[in-house]
């Protein structure tokens, strides 16, 4: 199998300057760059990943380029685009890799409708499968990338993906954006944390992706059924406390992270509640790290 990590940088840059189709979780990109980021970005951050074979078919064709005109030489920027549509405002070209990653996102939130899609983390150990909605500031990619970096497998950081047919959680793999003051915490909680170049003064603060694990990665073609619901809220001094969350408001507040949850109709509402009724419901509050994620081992449905 060829994979990012085995392209030597000269093929690495030849094959995105003619499209190189990266395969993540059942998607594969067809991703056109000649942005040093991008090339950057992936070698760093997604060399487990499958490269395809030139031709193949892909389900998303999309570019990373220079903004054309007087933007490409006085304060260069760039642009990402979805079959020459472009969804974003262009960006300054140091943010070339953030875009791709933002883009990704976007073409699964409005495109990917054939899966229930929530904002929602998904990490599996041990056959317990967590789901974990979150608002901006809740530390949701911070106690993700900890999960992951403590033996649990990475389904995804921003996209929980449920298969229609059978309600399990799709794997994705890709890697964990963290922002602002996450990145130092999660650098100095593992060496084995993978991170990219930041780009900084986005409209996100500082941005830095971590490397999706090994196992994450290995993990991609399985799917799991979600048996844990949380909803995550670091605090400052906050003790650690897990509290059951009745699963009418559970469902609720899950539904307000769905993408696609009004799109799908009666069916959503179905793939909702089955998901609901599957799992235990939490608040999860939490300061300290390691206990928290201590707690979260002791979690069995």
């Amino acid at each position: 199998m060829l994979t990012v990590g085995s392209l030597e940088r000269p093929e690495l840059l030849r094959r995105l300057r003619e499209g190189l189709t990266l395969r993540t979780g059942p998607f594969a990109y067809r991703i056109h760059s000649r942005c040093a980021p991008v090339a950057d970005g992936l070698a760093t951050l997604y060399a487990d990943f499958e490269v395809e074979a030139p031709g193949g078919i892909a389900d998303f064709h999309v570019q990373v380029r220079p903004v054309r005109g007087p933007r490409r030489w006085w304060r260069p920027q760039v642009e990402f685009r979805l079959d020459q549509h472009s969804p974003f405002l262009p960006l300054p070209a140091d943010h070339a890799f953030a875009l791709l990653e933002w883009g990704m996102n976007w073409c699964l939130a409005s495109q990917a409708n054939h899966h229930l899609l929530f904002h929602a983390a998904v990490l599996e150990k041990n056959g317990e499968c967590l789901v974990m909605p979150g608002d901006p500031g809740a530390g949701k990619s911070t106690l993700t990338a900890a999960l992951m970096l403590s033996g649990w497998r990475l389904l995804s950081d921003e996209m929980a993906m449920i298969d229609r047919d059978n309600g399990l959680a799709v794997p994705l793999a890709r890697p964990v954006s963290l922002k602002n003051r996450s990145i130092d915490v999660i650098r100095a909680f593992s060496p084995r944390a993978v991170l990219g170049e930041a780009a900084r003064d986005t409209h996100k603060g500082t941005v830095s992706h971590l490397r999706a694990s090994p196992a994450s990665v290995a993990g991609r073609r399985i799917p799991v059924r979600p048996t844990q619901l949380l909803f995550p809220r670091w605090s400052a001094g906050a003790a650690t406390r897990l509290t059951p969350v009745p699963k009418g408001e559970a469902f609720e507040r899950l539904a307000s992270h769905a993408f696609n949850y009004s799109l799908l109709g009666r069916l959503g509402f179905e793939l909702t509640a089955a998901l609901i009724d599957g799992c235990r419901c939490w608040d999860f509050g939490y300061s300290d790290l390691p206990d928290g994620l201590a707690t979260l081992e002791g979690l069995r449905s």
